[in-house]
């Protein structure tokens, strides 16, 4: 992974630009912290009213969980900021995939428990953390840099528990659970690709253009402030009950 030291330099430049870069990251902490891979709605009553499998439904559910996880994205986009090559970003997706499925799985088949808040704020503090790493925090405040493919395998496993807890609210019918399960596994993979397919896209224009490495260091303080407020969000649930 590239270090960046380099990228925290002067963020002078159009004020207009910046503050429009500012809001809209704003907006996505605000709807992250709101919408974070919540199961509600018609998927709600669909997912409890499933009698058998129900293999492509739960495909595309998973995806759609995805797609709209603000919370599960936003963490990716922090993994493959710096990630130059195709194989590099293989690699740490695949770290986050085995992790986050072994603990959805073992979440809703296994009947593993815990408060969803609490791993939730987990969820928030790993966007926290890997924006914090993406600015070379590290080895500037605390002078080591710690294994970045084993920190993104186990944030997945939070991650993974995160979603076991959202489908651990239904009252899940046994009839073909493993196979709708592993369906809706497949599903998030799926959507894992379709959004990060964009998101590599849009990084890959962005990172030649002559501004990227000062926007960068101004994104990932961005990234690093939703991460903040999810935690913030989480926490406030537990306490407060709400």
């Amino acid at each position: 992974m590239r270090p960046v030291t380099t990228v925290i330099q002067s963020t002078s430049g159009d004020p207009r630009r910046v503050a429009s870069l500012c809001f809209a990251l704003f907006l996505v902490g605000l709807v992250s912290d709101a919408s974070a891979h919540g199961v509600t709605g018609k998927d709600a009553v669909f997912l409890q009213s499933i009698q058998g499998t129900a293999i492509g439904p739960l495909m595309y559910l998973g995806a759609k969980h995805m797609v709209t996880g603000y919370d599960h994205l936003a963490f990716l986009v922090g993994v493959i900021f710096f990630l130059y090559r195709i194989r590099d970003v293989v690699e740490y997706v695949s770290l986050f995939t085995l992790g986050h499925s072994v603990t959805l799985l073992l979440g809703v088949l296994g009947g593993v428990r815990a408060n969803p808040y609490i791993i939730d704020a987990i969820i928030g503090f790993s966007v926290v953390y890997k924006a914090f790493d993406n600015l070379n925090g590290f080895p500037i405040f605390f002078g080591f840099q710690p294994n970045a493919r084993m920190a993104v395998l186990v944030f997945g496993f939070f991650h993974g528990f995160g979603l076991a807890t959202k489908l651990q609210d239904f009252a899940l019918s046994s009839n073909g659970l493993v196979a709708n399960i592993l369906s809706f596994n497949v599903g998030v993979e799926i959507g894992q690709v379709i959004a990060l397919t964009a998101v590599l896209a849009v990084l890959t224009y962005w990172r030649k253009q002559s501004g990227f490495l000062r926007y960068a260091f101004l994104t990932n303080g961005a990234l690093m402030s939703c991460g903040f407020l999810l935690i913030g969000y989480q926490l406030s649930g537990y306490f407060l009950g709400v």
